[in-house]
């Protein structure tokens, strides 16, 4: 672990899924501190609400001493520049993930050079997994114990009974 380097990784965790806390768990181990940054867009419509993904996350994360769960609007190079971030982190799925988070990764770099990208790969079993694939199976009554932790399975149920 490099105690002297502060990382990011930021999403929408919605909802967090195990692919997620993997990640961060191995971040967590990379680095002196992780941001785990839930990013706010005003132009998507979250299944879970801000405070819910935020305890959710918190829940998930207390055993690190060195995460620390936060909000953030706008850039990321931006919260980045703020924090004292140098590392963005961000995970790697399939190849089909690997054209889209390089292009964001060069544009990151191109608006703030003194933030690197470095990209973790997804366990084999996980590789599958996106936070939209587990909504859309949880709408429709699949099994998504597999894919998401106890507290985020409670907190799916509750979020599909209040839009029925």
């Amino acid at each position: 672990m490099n105690k002297n380097v502060s990382a990011v990784y930021a999403g929408s965790f919605d909802p967090v899924t195990l692919g997620h806390e993997n990640i961060i768990k191995r971040a967590a181990e990379m680095f002196g501190m992780l941001h785990v940054a839930i990013g706010i867009n005003s132009t998507k419509k979250p299944l879970l609400d801000l405070e819910t993904r935020v305890k959710l996350l918190s829940e998930l994360t207390k055993g690190f001493e060195n995460v620390r769960v936060m909000t953030f609007s706008g850039l990321l190079v931006d919260f980045c520049s703020k924090e004292n971030v140098t590392v963005s982190v961000r995970g790697l799925r399939a190849v089909s993930d690997y054209e889209y988070e390089m292009a964001i990764a060069h544009v990151n770099a191109d608006q703030e050079p003194h933030v690197e990208t470095v990209f973790l790969p997804t366990l084999p079993h996980l590789s599958f997994v996106s936070s939209s694939i587990v909504k859309e199976l949880a709408r429709l009554g699949g099994d998504v114990t597999r894919y998401v932790s106890p507290s985020v399975l409670d907190a799916l149920k509750r979020a599909l009974l209040d839009k029925t």
